[in-house]
């Protein structure tokens, strides 16, 4: 389907998103049906603009504040636009599906109405998208650290092809040989932090993982990971494991600067709240 022409009233709509009035949209699609799949904007924040669907699953994210909250409503929001005819898997030159929005952005509410619409679990990521070009939904939700996410994808029946993706869904039987190649461990034990997936931190430690090995291409590491994140339960078994809490990255920083900085973008602290205290007694 072509682009559809921006519209005076799409502020109107993105207002009505925002606020999460249920209502109001569904007036607005009655009287105007064509409005679900007409791409709004562009604002500032949006550039490009959105369309409907893929905007709702990114409103975990406040462009306004910079800052990650949870939002209530999304998933009402989803099925009144997917009623009044929105694209389950979004309009063929989308960079990324509704989905692997929703998968980003970390809303599981989105992402079981996208599901349960016959989002494709597959589809990928355009090799020009913004997020992990080419990547799947469940690559997506693993790389930002969107467990719940995962953990609906992986349970809807998403494949998960690899030994990284496997420790971020919290499963590596079978996927841990012995001669898997130290940098894929290392990734695995990173994704295993973010996810707090406590078992696979003790399989891999187990395997000959190095608890403070980096990433060669980003520069992560498994502790400083776990509290930039806000990760209080994997912070305390990496330590057990005799990870460094005075490693700093290649900019100097500590994972308790990193976790003081990572504060800042998200209302609910209690996390990196939990992480601060954890990093602080242990003479970080």
């Amino acid at each position: 389907m072509p682009d559809l022409p921006s519209r005076p009233d799409s502020d109107h709509l993105r207002s009505l998103l925002d606020r999460g009035d249920v209502a109001g949209l569904a007036a607005l699609l009655a009287a105007d049906p064509a409005a679900a799949r007409r791409r709004m904007g562009p604002w500032c924040d949006h550039p490009l603009g959105a369309d409907p669907l893929g905007y709702v699953a990114m409103l975990r994210y406040d462009t306004a504040h910079d800052v990650w909250r949870d939002v209530a409503g999304t998933a009402d929001l989803a099925r009144a636009l997917l009623a009044a005819g929105a694209a389950v898997n979004g309009e063929p030159d989308d960079l990324e599906s509704p989905l692997i929005t929703a998968a980003s952005y970390g809303d599981a509410a989105v992402a079981r109405v996208l599901i349960e619409a016959g989002a494709d679990l597959e589809a990928t990521a355009a090799a020009t998208a913004g997020g992990v070009p080419g990547g799947t939904a469940l690559l997506h939700a693993a790389v930002f650290g969107m467990t719940a996410v995962v953990d609906v994808l992986v349970g809807a029946g998403a494949r998960v092809p690899d030994l990284v993706q496997a420790a971020a869904a919290g499963d590596v039987r079978g996927r841990l040989r012995p001669d898997a190649p130290e940098q894929e461990r290392i990734l695995a034990l990173i994704m295993a932090a973010d996810h707090q997936r406590l078992p696979v931190i003790d399989a891999l430690v187990a395997a000959g993982t190095p608890v403070d090995g980096v990433d060669t291409t980003w520069g992560r590491h498994p502790l400083r990971t776990a509290a930039a994140n806000g990760r209080p339960a994997a912070v305390v078994r990496l330590l057990a494991h005799g990870a460094d809490p005075a490693l700093r990255d290649a900019e100097g920083r500590t994972p308790l600067d990193l976790c003081r900085s990572g504060r800042s973008r998200y209302v609910d602290t209690r996390g990196h709240d939990e992480v601060a205290v954890l990093l602080a007694g242990s003479g970080a």
